[in-house]
């Protein structure tokens, strides 16, 4: 089993969550593929961005269908959205590329959840492989991420 998801799965279970977690036969390392590996509409996937900033990585858990608004972020977090380049995303956040998820991360990872989730019951980020997701109703998204609260950094959802 891949590092990064047994220690998903770990941090999950500290939560109860352990057993929703979906592994799939095909990649899930995009949100059109997990949306069909899953068999659910491409906005329940709760994308997870990773950006690099002045403290590090910072990561906002959006809906499938939203896209950063670079204006909001800026407002937001006071500096401008410089998404992780690949070569860092796993060094920086614990998760590989395709994989990455709001639960166990690096320590000093701030994770944050948009707006745009709040349509949904529930969602299904990544944990931690490019071939799996979780479903979780957003209080446990919330508890289980650690999340520092939520904000309005996207667009294009509405």
């Amino acid at each position: 089993m891949p590092v990064s998801l047994e220690l998903v799965r770990e941090h999950l279970r500290a939560f109860g969550l352990e057993d929703r977690i979906h592994l799939t036969q095909v990649s899930s390392a995009t949100v059109e593929l997990a949306a069909q590996a899953l068999g659910i509409e491409p906005e329940r996937i709760a994308k997870t961005l990773s950006f690099l900033m002045k403290e590090g990585c910072l990561m906002v858990v959006a809906a499938g269908d939203a896209r950063i608004d670079n204006g909001k972020f800026k407002r937001t977090f006071g500096e401008k959205a410089h998404m992780l380049p690949h070569d860092l995303v796993e060094e920086m956040t614990g998760h590989p590329v395709g994989g990455v998820c709001p639960f166990a991360v690096k320590a000093g990872v701030r994770v944050y959840l948009d707006e745009s989730l709040k349509r949904f019951d529930t969602v299904y980020p990544a944990a931690g492989t490019g071939q799996s997701g979780v479903e979780l109703h957003l209080d446990e998204l919330q508890r289980a991420s650690g999340a520092l609260g939520w904000v309005d950094v996207c667009k294009d959802w509405q």
